[in-house]
């Protein structure tokens, strides 16, 4: 099962979650023309949910004993280069510190072929 379909927001964007543990989250996302502002590239709310998904799906794998589950309380984006629609685009989430109470996780963005296209680092709240 796609981690990203228990959370439905993701799942409508057509986020694929590829590898997922507690150390790396990867994934991938086609970027449509409905993802996209008006120049053809992905928009930039677009790029950050996608990058939210993979930081949340790695906070999941990270919860301590008894936690109900994460929150997003935070997160921050660079924006390095364009995603152009009809490309598939990537994304690496690696955990910064992970702790009883948060955790914070950094994302990488590229298109297929390496170009990067945002980096954003988010705070996991552990519920």
């Amino acid at each position: 099962m796609n981690p990203a379909d228990a959370m439905p927001f993701s799942k409508l964007m057509g986020v694929v979650v590829t590898t997922a543990s507690a150390e790396a989250v990867e994934g991938e996302i086609m970027v449509r023309d409905d993802l996209c502002t008006a120049g053809g590239i992905m928009h930039g709310g677009a790029i950050m949910a996608f990058a939210d998904a993979l930081g949340a799906v790695g906070a999941v794998a990270c919860l301590p004993e008894g936690a109900k589950g994460t929150t997003t309380i935070e997160s921050k984006t660079n924006f390095l280069g364009a995603a152009p629609a009809g490309i598939m685009v990537k994304g690496r989430s690696v955990p910064l510190k992970t702790g009883r109470r948060m955790s914070v996780w950094q994302t990488a963005i590229e298109t297929a072929d390496g170009k990067p296209v945002a980096v954003v680092i988010q705070t996991q709240l552990v519920l």
